[in-house]
């Protein structure tokens, strides 16, 4: 007899059906598993034996026979083990043989029976609401499947011995909820900073339009402390962002109690991370940095000493919105729209251009140390801002600064419309003028005769690309929308334009 239970492959977020098809045959006792699967995937025999004889089903003295359809797609994780039981299950009659048809079916087994939490149950939902099928699911993971649809049919029993009740009749599970993770701690608010109005005025533009954001300035200026404070005057996701950005956490099991939050995610790796912990990779291609930053921040503090390789790794995300990882069997696709905020010294010494200070080293210390950055990718960033030091009279004075809250509901109102904007042009992508696309530009950020002028000028003369060309045309598009101002005018520009000056720092890369 051959019994079927659908599961369900991860490829990147997109779930790909699989057919888990069981015969018990005559022949020498034992269960063999085939179909491309790895470690976790053939260990699942070991998983579902003693899970079955936990609760109380011995395995028959047959050939048992698993097959994970299609044979050619390879199979990753330990989701395998619930949807191979339940096949086991329906094939020695333990369970009625049409119970499983209408249900996607992952789970990992504990030895005592118990259904553990596995990664990937939202996109498994989404993709079994798609298909018109209910899905069973860990208990721990209920309240995440619920997320899919109001429709769903769900089943998230604590183990097989729940379940086997359930379709019984003798024990009748509930339904989960969806529900949202609890409120994270109070975000560091801007009205700590003490002075550095003009780094403050370039974190709500950039947070208004989306802009990526460098920061170069002396040890102890208040680069991390402001780059720590932008999350408190972004808006929170909207619905369809929260799913995208929960989906590619689920993927990561980074899904606490299968809770969701609308809360942007900020990722800090630290300046070790290697290339497959920031842009993914490894042999399950699970998303790195980048992709667990979607519809959020990456913050680089320290960016120099990240390793070039890794930086270089940026660009095609930064470009794209996706990152893309390219193996011999298989090719996996994350989302990738981030906001990248970044830190640095301006030299090893850290006090290159600071009054008073000299370097032994002279000039090459700055310039060996800026050199670790390659110019495609400082040219991608839209904001490039000194953060001078401090000074002792702005940690003294009392002075009222201006809290997140009313820079937040700015950045609201600029970003609503650009929202509408965008939507009227039959964008609903482009929810911020960052994403806006190249040719689309020119037409929502035309200046006027004076500004056209100014900006021929500035090109000319600081040898613009195109590609820095359009992003001052994007920063200047998000200043008029800061100022609730229809046409870009030569204000806007200038700022625009001053926000490529880094003074004399990267002015080798620039």
């Amino acid at each position: 007899m051959v019994s079927r239970v659908r599961t369900i492959a991860f490829e990147g977020i997109d779930a790909v059906p699989v057919d888990v098809q069981v015969m018990v045959a005559p022949g020498k006792m034992g269960m063999q598993i085939v179909g491309l699967g790895d470690k976790a995937v053939t260990e699942s025999r070991e998983r579902v034996q003693a899970a079955l004889h936990a609760s109380g089903l011995s395995m028959p003295p047959k050939r048992v026979t698993i097959n994970l359809a299609p044979a050619d797609l390879p199979k990753e994780g330990s989701h395998y083990d619930l949807p191979i039981a339940l096949g086991l299950m329906a094939a020695l009659g333990a369970l009625p043989a049409d119970a499983l048809e209408d249900y996607v079916v992952l789970g990992e087994l504990a030895l005592d029976g118990t259904v553990a939490r596995v990664a990937g149950v939202l996109p498994a939902a989404i993709s079994a609401n798609a298909m018109g099928k209910g899905l069973i699911c860990p208990h721990e993971c209920g309240s995440e499947a619920a997320w899919a649809s109001a429709e769903l049919d769900i089943l998230a029993p604590h183990s097989l011995i729940a379940l086997a009740n359930h379709f019984r009749g003798t024990q009748v599970m509930r339904r989960p909820e969806a529900a949202l993770g609890p409120t994270p701690g109070t975000l560091p608010d801007l009205a700590e900073i003490k002075g550095q109005e003009s780094a403050r005025r370039a974190l709500e533009v950039a947070a208004a339009g989306g802009h990526h954001l460098l920061m170069i300035g002396p040890p102890g200026a208040g680069k991390s402390l402001l780059a720590q404070r932008l999350p408190s005057i972004l808006p929170p996701l909207s619905p369809g962002e929260l799913l995208e950005v929960s989906m590619v956490a689920s993927i990561a099991g980074e899904l606490a109690d299968g809770r969701l939050s609308d809360r942007r995610p900020f990722r800090a790796p630290h300046h070790s991370a290697s290339m497959a912990a920031m842009v993914g990779g490894g042999m399950r291609a699970r998303p790195g940095e980048v992709s667990l930053a979607h519809n959020g921040v990456l913050f680089l503090d320290e960016l120099p000493e990240f390793t070039p390789q890794v930086l270089d790794s940026l660009r095609q995300p930064l470009e794209s919105g996706e990152c893309v990882i390219a193996r011999a069997n298989h090719r996996v696709s994350y989302p990738a729209q981030i906001q990248l905020v970044a830190a640095m010294n301006p030299c090893r010494c850290g006090k290159a251009g600071e009054p008073g200070h000299r370097c032994a080293r002279g000039p090459r210390c700055q310039t060996d140390y800026q050199a670790r950055l390659s110019g495609p990718l400082i040219d991608r960033i839209d904001l490039r801002i000194d953060v001078p030091s401090v000074t002792a009279s702005d940690l003294i004075r009392r002075s009222e600064a201006e809290p997140s809250a009313a820079v937040a509901d700015r950045v609201a109102r600029a970003r609503e419309i650009q929202k509408e904007r965008y939507e009227a042009l039959g964008m609903p992508g482009a929810t911020t003028n960052a994403r806006c696309p190249a040719a689309m530009v020119e037409t929502v950020a035309t200046p006027d005769a004076a500004g056209l002028a100014m900006l021929e000028d500035a090109s000319e003369k600081m040898g613009l690309s195109a590609r820095a060309y359009h992003r001052v045309l994007k920063v200047a598009r998000t200043l008029a929308d800061l100022d609730g101002q229809q046409q870009v005018g030569p204000i806007h520009l200038a700022e625009a334009i001053s926000y490529r000056l880094p003074g004399d720092r990267l002015s080798h890369a620039a």
